[in-house]
Parts: C-alpha cells; structure tokens; sequence
C-alpha cells in the first residue's frame, strides 16, 4: 500500500489563488503532468510498436511476441494545412488512439502511426503567391501539425513516421506507377484466390505474341512488326497507359480533373470553378478492368452501407446487350441496352454531339424530314455544326442537368432497327454523353420517360412493346408486363415477361450478328495527369517515336526540379479553348535529359505532367509497416502479418486494415483508387490480402455556432457573445450588447468561430480535451461544439484526481480497504458495460458508465485502492496522461499502457435491475436497465450520453434534466 503521507511525483501548482488546494486538478497541473508523461513515453519507447522481426522492436529492444494478435488501427491521410488544427480535426485521431490504447492493454501487438499526406493544391497555391518553395511551407505545416498532435498524447510510433513528399517514399509511389504501367490485364488468368482475371507483366504478353498463343490485335505474326509498331501494339494494352480522350478541363485552375473531382453541378471540387469537356492526350490508369473485383470484393469486408452503395453506384454495372444498328451511307452505330426486349419499340436513335457519325452527314435533308427536327437551318451540315458548337460550351454535368429542356436536331442519318428493319431518325442531343456507354443510344419512348418527353417535343412516334394494366393513364410504361408488338418473322416475344424475353432476344441477335450480351459500368479509367508542380513526376520519358519508356529503377526516384514560377498556366474560368501548359514544361534543362536506357547515350523528353494527390495515398498503409525498408516495397513477412487474410480472428478472408476511420467524403476518390492500387499489388505478387482495409468507421463532423449582427449580416467573434435570454444572443463588441443571431455550420476563420486544440490544452489540458470530444456523442454523428460544456469533462477527471489525491497535501488516499459488495457490483458491472461500449466503438456511453463509478467513489469516505486501480486503468484510454500520474502514485512502476484491461467477475454481475424510461420533451426516446440503487447524477449522465437521447436532440443544447430515480428521465432542450 502507498503511503497516506506519500509525497506525489506531481508538483504543487504554483497559484496563490488556490490556497490550500495547491495539488488540485487544474489545466496548469494538467500541462505539467501531460508534458512530462509525452517526454517519458518517448524516452522510454512506450509506443513503439514491434515488428515479428527486424530492426523496429518495443522500447526494450524485442520483437513482437508470437502469441500476440496484431491489430492495425489508422487514421486517413492527413493534409498538413497551414492553418493548423481546430477541434474539429482531432475527432477521429483521438477516438482511434482511445481504440488502440484500449486494444494494447487487452494484449494485442498494436500498430497505430501517422504520416502526412504532403503533395497538394494548398502548398503550391501558397507558393504561387509568396515565392516560397512547396516544401519549405508544407515541412513547416508538418511540424507545426506534429507539435499539436504530440500535446494531445496520441500513441503513435514515432518511427513510423513520414510525408509523401519524402524522397524516397516518392520513389517507391513511382515505383508501383511502374508495375501498373508495365503490366496489362488477362481475363482468364487465374489468381492465387481462385478466381479468373488478373494483372500479368507485359513481357509474359510479348512471350505469348512470340509464341504465337496469343493473336496480335489487327491480326499479321508478331515477327511482321518492326519494334515502334511492336511498342505501340503493348502500349494500347497497359495497366498505365496514354490516350486521347474526353477530359475535364479546368481553364481556372489549369489543370484537367478526374470525373470524381468534378461536382454535381459540373464544377471543379477546388475552387468551385467551370469545367469543360476536352480531347486532351493524357495518362490514365484501367482501373475498369477491376470493375467487378472491385464490387463484388464489398461483400468480404466490414464498411458502412452507405459507402459500399456510393461505391457499387460509382462502379454502377448492368447487364444487357450491344447492338448494331445500320446507316443508310454511314458507319453502323452501336448502342447498350439494359432492355433489349424493347427494340421493337425503338422508333429513332440519339447520338451525342461528339459521336464520329456527325463527322459526316447528309448534304441535305431526306424526304419526311419534319420542320420541328431541324432547328432551323437548311441543311443537315449547318444543323450538326451549330448544334456541335452549342453542346461544347457545357460541362457533362450541366448537359444531364439540362436533359430535361430536350434540346436536340435531327441530323439526316436514318438508321435501321435490326429486329423489324424499320428506317428511323438519328437525332444529336447533349444528354447523351460520348464518354459514357458507346455515345449513343436507341430511344424507346413507350417504355422510358425521358425518350417520351423527347418524342413529344419532336413528334416522333411511340410503340408499345409491354402491355400497361388496364388503369394505366398514359405516358411510358416502365413497370413490367407481358410483351406485344415484338415479333417478326424469325422471333416472337409477345405473351412473354420482360425476364423471359431478355435472353431470348439476346441469343437471336447473336445469332444474326447483330449485336451480343454484354456488361457495361459507369465506371471509367482513372484519369491520372495533372498539369501541376507540386505533385509526384512521372518516371517515364519520350524518345524520338513520342512513345514512353520506363525509368530504370536504380534511377529512381525522379525529383522535381527547381522552377521559376510554380503555377500552372491557368485562364478565365470559361475559356473552354484553352489548353494545358504544365509549370514543368519551363525547366527545358530538366525536360531534355540525355540517358543510357541501354541504347547507349541518348536524348529524351520527361513527362510534364505530375501524378494525382491521390497517388501518395494509395499505398501509404504499407509504408507505416516499416518505413526504412529500402529494397522492397513492403515485406512478405510484415504485409501477412500485420494485413494477410486472417491476420488476426476479425481480418476476415480479404484481411486489410483491422481498423480505418475517416470521413465519408472519401468514400469514392481515395477508397477506390487505393483498393484498385492494392488489387493490381496482389496479382503481382507484392501483398497476400485481397483489400486494403478490412473494417471501416465514418465519424461525425464537429461543427459550431456562428453568430451574425442582426443589423448588417457581419460575423463576430464567438467568444464574444452571452445568451442572454433562451434563444436571444448578444456580442459584446468594445462595451457595447449588439444583438446577433446564431447559426450553426462548420467551422471557419471566415465565420469566426475557430477553436484550436492550443485554446483548450491552455483552459483545460489535452485530457480534458480528449474526454470532451469522446463524450459528446456517437462517434458516427455529428455534434455541436460548445465550449462552455468542456467543463463538465473537466470536472470528470477532477473528481477522480481527488478520488486519489488529498488537494491540499498532495498525499495518496486510497486505502487497502476491501470494498463493500455494493461498490463491488458497480465495479464490476462497469468493467463489463465499459468492455461492451469499446468494443462496439460507442465511446461515449464508455465514458458516461466511468462517470457513474467514478460519482460512486465519490459518495464513499474512504476509497478503496482495489476499486480506484480498476477505474484508472478504464480511464487510461481516453484520459491517458492523469491516469499515468495516478497509476505511479498508487505505488506502479512503468506506464500502464500495457497493463491488462480489467475483467469483470461474473458472480458481481448479478443484480435485479429495473426499467428506466428516458424522454425528451415527454415523449419516449429510448430505455436503459439500471440497478435500482442507482443515484440522480449517475443516471443523468447516462441518459445524456444515449443514442436516442442523443439523436433526438439533434445538436441542441439541453436546458434542464428532470430525473425521478431509477425509473424516469426527460430532457428539455434548450
């Protein structure tokens, strides 16, 4: 036992004020202890998380233990803003660092570290406008970034550290730019899963075309070809590949963009600048050759309904058939259904404006041609090119937004319905889109909405092929039915169900050669340039044929030079005839580079552009595994055990991540990119799981109350307004009450009111902190910041402080008294609900059942040891530096961050309990079983901190509880 006059390892706060409570829990005492214990866990290596073998061992120099279960907990990418933190950011960096730390202590070998995610728009803007090097301003955000995230006592491995701009971090990124961009895709290979369909080297392609087991594309013997057409046959084949295409491009920010990085409204995510369709020659990656690993591959991992939805709608496959469809005097045009049953039903074609069949067109308008399909012009060549012009001024968001308007002409082509040979119109219009399907489509208007409406609008006619119910109104049909109007002389559909009728009229088809059953995805290949600095260069150069070779390895990594002008040629926003000019392209010295690639010396030209930001975090998983590792890109050994397929008893088959916390805004770009990254890693050979990240967890956001001046609209300071009356706010602006009105959103310099972790770690200390964002709600929800209500975290940790210290001595009072057997059923039935809360990452009910036993400790004159250590070793996880102080005062060596995680005793668990019933405003929002001895403040916390409660606050204030012990709770809100 410790001593009752023990003096504590803590120094008394030096603050006159205090009085004869020198040793009380303050944010000064709070800083002091919170320091140190970060200098001590750094000296002493407490974090440092061992690999089975190798150089990174624990602090104490040993590799992991064979028995012990590895878990993978890590946070997304972050970017190192020059801002730094507000309160919001550190949400999902403290609940996976409570996770780990509560995972370390139930004895797994725990790996939690975290990097930066460092290339960027930021950095290079910031550059552009001061002159600064990229890497200067963003090594600074960095260390500005780590210092905050330090005080705030994450267990990270600070070995494991490491930015995407580092230089060899950027060779290894560039490396697997390598292996895609030397590797192609065979359907029927088989994978080591099992399964067919996989990424092969490109030089087992060339062995097959020598061999003559594969036919050459456009037929001829591969010895036929000299060695540029040889190259040229490959590089239409690779993973990584060159083309000329439809591209979003960015005149405002110079710089052409994925289709993910474009919003809804066809307008660019950064910036919110116009975005233009463009037939730029750029890289891209054939990530639509994973299409159905990528989708089916969902169902062996643990995320959110609602990112696996956005997922498979992004992927978006659909069965259905290719059909050719002849052009009097034209090439035939092929479009995809999802209803070939309906073709008898098709009554005219539309193409997109884009379509190569408009290149060409009737010199005038054949007999029949209405006066409504001509848009007012007196050919079909003047119609076409105005038409043309028109659509090209539109982003392809804007020209789906605007389907509705049915803009459109005829473009003189008559086309032949391959099932009844019927002569229908070709129509151009700006909803189709060339870069999705084939560009053109057949039009149904019996049996789809939007054909009907352009039917109307052009008088073009309509036939049934699925008979309505007799009560149907009119307009298209598109429920399901027996089919009429479907027959010719070879087939009939008539009398069948829409399901039936599919495959057989697919097989008719295949069998005329007019068209086949096929797949399609909305899926398309990643658009990988960009036309920017601040980015990973390509390792690739360009001999004299223009076509692209690989840098060597051992001549990796490809740093960035040094420019003049880091910005990217940008131009007025709508100047949709711009074109590229990359910063790169200034620095000739750098562009034109003589090399041995084996020919002898040489000259060459680099590629301009740079790689995504998403390249980087593609693969940064790997990396944390061991960060100096130097002739691999990951190791066997390490990859199987800290990712391999049942890694642990939770991996699951695919294996992955064992945790992964983010925000939804993720749930396309980065998740698909680096599941794509990592699938092309596995049939090469380089990692043994079949997915990235195993289990993922969204969190909430945390937003804030912003607060306008009634009389002009300008923001004020946060911190400067009272509420004075419920729902009646007023600023105090240099003496003066200004009336203001509160509005609620995220947070923002622009709205004034930002919160930094610095504003709190000085008021509070970091564990004050950390049990506030942790106790505000469901991790997964989104919550309102209000600083006012940190103090009742605060008060927390100062009752379990004085649970544990004399204020005024500094002396331990706990005593070796056995606890009586009601302290002992509190005990114990809160190591059980707390597990149960962990387990289930609901870090907030955890917190509010600590609460309840902490109060409990409380109401007793004398507080058992056996008790107190139990609760501090809870506390540890989320309010780690006062749970080190106090474990070290209760006469422990060491850090308890390995110390085993209590276990309940099932004989303490048996109680009678009784219903509680909680509202808000009256009305029943949820109930909790509770021991019928169970006090006001206990249950009051518990009512605050459940979900139902919670999710029918919905972000409001609470104005008072009302507690009628055990049986009743209601909140009124503010």
């Amino acid at each position: 036992m410790t001593s009752p006059d023990a003096v504590p390892t803590v120094p008394a706060v030096d603050d006159a004020q205090l009085g004869d409570v020198r040793f009380r829990y303050t944010a000064a005492l709070a800083s002091e202890l919170e320091q140190r214990w970060q200098d001590k866990w750094d000296e002493l290596g407490t974090f440092h998380t061992p690999n089975p073998s190798g150089a990174l061992t624990d602090g104490a120099g040993r590799n992991a233990e064979p028995g012990a279960p590895s878990f993978f907990v890590m946070d997304m990418f972050p970017y190192p803003s020059g801002t730094g933190l507000h309160v919001g950011h550190p949400l999902g960096y403290i609940a996976t660092d409570v996770v780990g730390r509560y995972r370390r202590m139930r004895g797994d070998n725990v790996l939690h570290a975290l990097g930066y995610d460092a290339f960027g728009l930021p950095a290079e803007q910031y550059a552009v406008q001061t002159g600064q090097h990229p890497r200067v301003t963003t090594e600074a955000n960095i260390a500005n970034m780590r210092r905050q995230l330090r005080r705030l006592g994450l267990a990270h491995d600070p070995r494991r550290t490491f930015a995407t701009t580092d230089p060899d971090y950027v060779r290894w990124t560039q490396w697997i730019f390598l292996q895609i961009f030397s590797s192609w895709y065979d359907p029927d290979a088989l994978r080591p899963d099992g399964a067919l369909g996989r990424a092969r080297p490109i030089a087992e392609l060339v062995a097959a075309y020598e061999a003559g087991t594969r036919e050459v594309p456009g037929g001829g013997p591969w010895a036929a070809l000299d060695d540029v057409e040889r190259r040229r046959v490959l590089d239409t084949q690779r993973l990584a590949y060159i083309s000329k295409a439809p591209v979003n491009w960015c005149p405002g920010l110079g710089t052409v963009l994925a289709n993910e990085e474009v919003t809804s409204d066809g307008r660019s995510e950064r910036g919110n600048f116009p975005v233009f369709q463009r037939s730029l020659r750029q890289w891209n990656m054939r990530i639509t050759a994973y299409a159905d690993r990528l989708g089916d591959d969902l169902d062996l991992i643990d995320w959110p309904a609602k990112v696996t939805a956005m997922q498979r709608n992004w992927i978006g496959r659909s069965e259905g058939a290719q059909v050719r469809f002849p052009v009097i005097g034209g090439c035939a045009v092929e479009v995809f259904t999802t209803r070939p049953d309906t073709l008898f039903g098709a009554t005219f074609m539309v193409v997109s404006p884009e379509h190569p069949l408009l290149d060409e067109v009737p010199v005038a308008w054949p007999d029949g041609t209405r006066s409504s399909w001509t848009g007012g012009h007196d050919t079909p060549t003047d119609a076409v090119a105005a038409y043309r012009v028109e659509a090209s001024a539109k982003t392809a968001i804007e020209r789906q937004a605007d389907a509705g308007r049915k803009t459109g002409v005829f473009t003189g082509h008559l086309a032949t319905n391959p099932v009844n040979g019927s002569l229908i119109p070709v129509f151009t219009a700006d909803y189709v889109l060339m870069g999705y399907g084939t560009g053109a489509i057949m039009a149904v208007p019996a049996e789809d909405p939007r054909d009907w409406a352009f039917a109307e609008a052009f008088d073009l006619p309509h036939v049934r092929t699925v008979q309505p119910p007799a009560d149907f109104d009119g307009g298209a049909w598109t429920g399901t039915g027996p089919m009429i109007n479907s027959a010719n002389d070879e087939i009939s559909l008539d009398g069948l169900e829409v399901a039936e009728s599919k495959p057989k009229i697919i097989a008719w088809l295949e069998s005329k050669g007019l068209g086949t059953g096929t797949v399609t995805y909305r899926l398309r290949d990643w658009l990988f340039s960009r036309q920017r600095y601040w980015g990973e260069p390509f390792p690739i150069v360009y001999d004299e044929h223009d076509l692209p070779i690989a840098i060597p390895d051992e001549l990796l990594p490809v740093d960035l030079p040094d420019v003049p002008d880091y910005s990217p040629r940008t131009f007025a926003p709508d100047d949709a005839a711009s074109s590229p000019e990359p910063p790169l392209g200034r620095s000739q010295e750098w562009v034109e580079v003589t090399l041995d690639l084996g020919e002898g010396p040489k000259k060459y030209r680099r590629d301009t552009n740079t790689m995504p930001n998403w390249a980087g975090s593609c693969w940064y998983y790997l990396h944390y595994l061991d960060t100096a590792q130097r002739d691999q890109v990951v190791s066997p050994e390490l990859e199987s055990y800290w990712l391999g397929p049942d890694h642990n008893p939770e991996a699951g088959v695919a294996g992955g991540v064992d945790l992964y916390v983010g925000g939804v805004e993720h749930a396309v770009l980065h998740l698909l990119y680096a599941r794509f990254w990592h699938k092309a890693l596995y049939d090469l050979g380089h990692v043994s799981s079949l997915e990235p990240f195993h289990k993922l967890f969204n969190q909430g956001y945390i937003q804030a109350y912003a607060y306008a001046r009634a009389d002009n609209g300008a923001y004020v300071e946060a911190t400067s307004v009272t509420e004075r009356a419920p729902g009646e706010f007023v600023a105090d602006l240099d003496g003066a009450e200004v009336a203001v009105v509160q509005e609620y959103g995220k947070m923002g310099k622009s709205l004034k009111n930002v919160v930094t972790p610095d504003d709190m770690y000085e008021a509070y200390g970091a564990d004050t902190f950390r049990v506030y964002e942790m106790s505000m709600g469901p991790l997964d929800q989104s919550r309102p910041w209000d600083t006012r209500a940190v103090v009742g975290s605060q008060r927390f940790l100062q009752r379990l402080w004085r649970n544990s210290v004399d204020e005024s001595t500094g002396a331990v009072t706990a005593t070796d008294d056995e606890p009586d057997l009601a302290t002992l059923r509190v005990l114990h039935r809160t190591i059980a609900d707390v597990r149960t809360e962990m387990e289930a990452m609901r870090l907030n009910t955890a917190i509010a059942r600590l609460i309840v036993l902490n109060n409990h400790l409380t109401s007793l004159k004398r507080v058992p040891k056996a008790v107190l250590e139990p609760l501090v070793l809870m506390t540890a996880p989320v309010a780690p530096h006062i749970a080190e102080e106090l474990w070290a005062l209760l006469g422990h060596a060491g850090s308890l961050a390995h110390e085993p995680y209590p276990v309940a005793d099932e004989k303490y668990l048996v109680e009678d309990t009784v219903t509680c019933v909680l509202q808000v405003q009256g009305k029943v929002r949820g109930r909790i079983e509770v021991p019928p001895s169970i006090g006001q403040d206990a249950l009051r916390e518990l009512a605050l901190a459940d979900v139902g409660v919670l999710r029918a606050l919905d972000g409001r204030g609470v104005r008072t509880v009302i507690v009628r012990a055990p049986k009743l709770v209601n909140v009124v809100p503010a």
